[in-house]
């Protein structure tokens, strides 16, 4: 079986109950769970019936047991580095509804893993029987520090025969720690020294313009309007400067509403210059219609472990094929309270062949 290795923070994640809005439920009682973009990978990736690892830092104390549990509970492992210096980071998340987006606040300065020396990570050992490497562009957000040790990450996964994976997951609330640059510069230097290790690149519908300047066509995601054509020459112009890419995979949201989206995807080949769309009705890209979303946060990070899966799995032998499971994935993990993909292979392969009613099943 293929190992999969994630690097990144994990943080507490605290919301209101159902729709509260935080004003509303505090005082008072908050739902706490663990999340983070890799870790969500990696529990995923565990809950499909693959083997997966996290690294990560934490700091020394009963948060971080918490933590661990909450994590070896998917069926993952982990690689944690206990300091004694740092805290566990925090999200608030206010979910929205209608036309009422959902909010989030971080509070994840001075982590642990945005403190610790990249030198503490022993890559070789951590990359030890492991077939692929996955980081996102949110890790090296956090800290000179943090950046350092992703791109030391990479650099030790493709020395050691890894394939990489990077979602580029831009978070405007991050990359403040130049003072010289703005976060979009910032985001785009580092990158751009990331990149060249990176086997299959991840994206949505905006990171792509707000990382790297490229854009595609005349989309507008904050209007729910994409111009899904003009996705493979946005695909063309990556590889084009990263001849490294064989694969970039773009996520495709058009948001109506909190609570209505259509979600589906692309997968771009480098070697036989062909884009996949899904999902498919009659030859043609359709996207889910998702109403009444439960939790989108998190959804990226399922595409993105439906997607590394797949395509460490024979089962699934073609790149439409694992680009139509990941968005299957994808999709149900919008049904699902938390960043937890709590979906299984038997329910995201259901739908990929079309069982979308939601009849019970008995």
């Amino acid at each position: 079986m293929n190992r999969i290795v994630t690097f990144g923070e994990i943080m507490g994640r605290l919301t209101p109950p159902g729709f509260t809005r935080l004003r509303q439920g505090l005082p008072g009682t908050l739902n706490v769970s663990f999340a983070g973009a890799e870790a969500n990978v990696a529990a995923s990736i565990a809950m499909l019936g693959g083997e997966s690892s996290f690294v990560t830092a934490l700091p020394n104390n009963e948060l971080t047991d918490a933590c661990i549990a909450s994590l070896q509970a998917t069926g993952m492992a982990s690689h944690i580095i206990r300091t004694e210096y740092g805290r566990l980071g925090l999200y608030f998340l206010e979910t929205g509804a209608n036309q009422r987006p959902s909010r989030v606040i971080y509070d994840r300065d001075h982590s642990a893993i945005s403190l610790t020396d990249p030198a503490a990570y022993d890559w070789q050992g951590i990359f030890a029987g492991a077939t692929w490497f996955h980081v996102t562009g949110i890790t090296p957000a956090l800290s000179a520090a943090a950046t350092q040790a992703t791109v030391d990450s990479v650099t030790a996964a493709k020395d050691a025969g890894l394939t990489v994976s990077c979602d580029l997951n831009f978070r405007n609330k991050l990359w403040q720690w130049d003072e010289s640059a703005t976060n979009r510069e910032l985001a785009g230097r580092v990158m751009r020294n990331i990149l060249p290790f990176v086997d299959v690149l991840i994206a949505n519908e905006e990171d792509c313009g707000d990382v790297l300047g490229i854009r595609a066509g005349q989309s507008d995601v904050h209007g729910g309007q994409l111009d899904v054509d003009r996705y493979p020459d946005v695909a063309r112009k990556i590889v084009a400067e990263f001849p490294n890419v064989q694969m970039v995979a773009t996520t495709l949201r058009e948001s109506l509403s909190a609570s209505h989206n259509r979600w589906g995807a692309m997968l771009y080949d480098a070697g036989s210059d062909e884009a996949e769309f899904a999902p498919q009705n009659s030859g043609r890209y359709e996207p889910y219609e998702i109403r009444n979303i439960v939790d989108r946060v998190g959804g990226g990070d399922s595409f993105a472990a439906g997607l590394i899966f797949a395509l460490t799995c024979d089962d699934y032998v073609s790149p439409a094929d694992a680009l139509n499971f990941a968005v299957a994935s994808s999709c149900l993990a919008h049904s699902v309270p938390g960043d937890f993909n709590y979906a299984s292979r038997s329910e995201v392969d259901a739908l990929a062949a079309g069982q979308a009613s939601g009849r019970v099943v008995r």
